[in-house]
């Protein structure tokens, strides 16, 4: 499996991208702003991150997705890795990440990863969302942030 930025001109894949935020609008506005690293297999993408600057020392992983047919592969794992690396070498501190409260899994594999929870947006996907959202029978209320040191 290769990780690669998306080429000038290629379209970042946009279904997995909306398995991790259902917005459209907010997906395509951060993809304006960020950086989109691809998993791929065999010229198949399996998974894909974004990347974006939050101050001058802090990058944050602003969407991160795995194809469902290979979740539980560390397809996951490995994004994140890279995510870190990249930042590194670029002279970041810092990352962060958020997911909302009702998801279980992945506030497991952030941990895993070594992120810390560092807070709570009480509230934003009821806010920034125009429909309720539900994973795991909890309604995604709150954005859980997280974060590591990355030096």
């Amino acid at each position: 499996m290769e990780i690669r930025q998306l080429f000038i001109g290629e379209s970042p894949p946009l279904h997995l991208l909306l398995l991790a935020d259902p917005s459209k609008e907010m997906v395509e506005d951060y993809l304006g702003k960020g950086i989109c690293f691809v998993a791929e297999r065999d010229k198949q993408i399996l998974g894909v991150y974004v990347l974006l600057q939050k101050g001058t020392d802090m990058m944050e992983i602003k969407n991160i997705a795995v194809d469902e047919k290979h979740h539980g592969k560390g397809i996951g794992r490995q994004l994140i890795g890279h995510a870190i690396g990249y930042a590194r070498e670029q002279g970041y501190k810092l990352m962060e990440i958020g997911t909302g409260n009702s998801s279980i899994g992945q506030l497991a594999l952030y941990q895993k990863c070594g992120f810390r929870i560092v807070g709570v947006d009480r509230d934003f996907f009821t806010k920034h969302y125009s429909e309720a959202l539900y994973e795991n029978g909890i309604q995604c209320r709150d954005m859980v942030r997280l974060s590591r040191n990355i030096l």
